[in-house]
């Protein structure tokens, strides 16, 4: 998978409940590999406050139509 299809993909809790969508993808500058997603909330309500959060792509279990992380029995 390109890191550009990512952009824009659903991302959804370990209880598979949507939080937000990829909003940008963090890279080592040394290595080129992914370390990181930026995951903006979606809704109403979190456009009137602070609403990314950076994931580390440890926490991905799984990357399709929607990126899937691990709950908290994956860990």
């Amino acid at each position: 998978m390109r890191t550009k299809e990512l952009i824009g993909k659903e991302v959804l809790n370990g209880n598979i409940r949507i939080i937000g969508k990829v909003y940008e993808i963090v890279f080592d500058e040394d290595t080129f590999e992914v370390t990181d997603l930026v995951i903006k909330k979606t809704g109403i309500s979190e456009q009137f406050r602070d609403s990314e959060n950076v994931v580390p792509v440890d926490l991905v279990k799984a990357i399709g139509d929607k990126v899937l992380l691990k709950s908290e029995d994956d860990v």
